[in-house]
């Protein structure tokens, strides 16, 4: 079997996206995931790369208010969509409920699932501000966590869910 080997320069496109409320072009390889644009590119690290398959959901970030994870979805999929990653979570040095839930309760231990979750949750409670616990169960079945057990994250939720409502915000 004969390798191929080639020396020509690898094709970038045009990527104009919105990320965390700032509009961003960028050029990048047809190949490249939205995960590798988001770390790599952009320095947003939050977002982590755990399985790079999709299964685990360290790298969730929010599509247009959905989760999505940004492992397998490559970056010029997502042409003017909105992007949402854990660094735009809080408001300048206020942690966002969901953040402040988290670190009161103890929900996040090593914290590498963390963000992934925390995107996860908020686009549950944007959907349904006032979750029964089976169905912030479903909505965190995509993300593993290896350390919490996840009581205390569905503890986390369900108290930032409270916290929101009381206050008559959205997630």
């Amino acid at each position: 079997m004969e390798a191929v080997v080639s020396d020509a320069p690898e094709t970038l496109m045009a990527l104009t996206l919105t990320v965390n409320g700032d509009r961003v072009r960028v050029a990048v390889s047809p190949t490249r995931t939205l995960l590798e644009l988001l770390r790599y590119d952009l320095g947003l690290t939050g977002t982590k790369q755990g399985c790079d398959k999709g299964d685990c959901g360290a790298c969730t970030v929010l599509l247009d208010g959905r989760p999505v994870n940004a492992c397998i979805t490559l970056a010029l999929s997502v042409e003017g969509a909105r992007v949402d990653t854990v660094e735009g979570l809080a408001d300048g040095p206020r942690l966002h409920p969901l953040q402040d839930a988290f670190v009161r309760l103890g929900a996040a231990q090593c914290g590498f699932c963390t963000s992934g979750v925390l995107l996860s949750a908020k686009a549950l409670l944007a959907e349904n501000p006032a979750p029964a616990r089976l169905q912030i169960k479903q909505a965190l079945s995509g993300n593993l966590c290896r350390c919490t057990g996840y009581t205390k994250i569905l503890d986390a939720v369900e108290d930032a869910a409270r916290a929101l409502c009381s206050k008559g915000q959205q997630p």
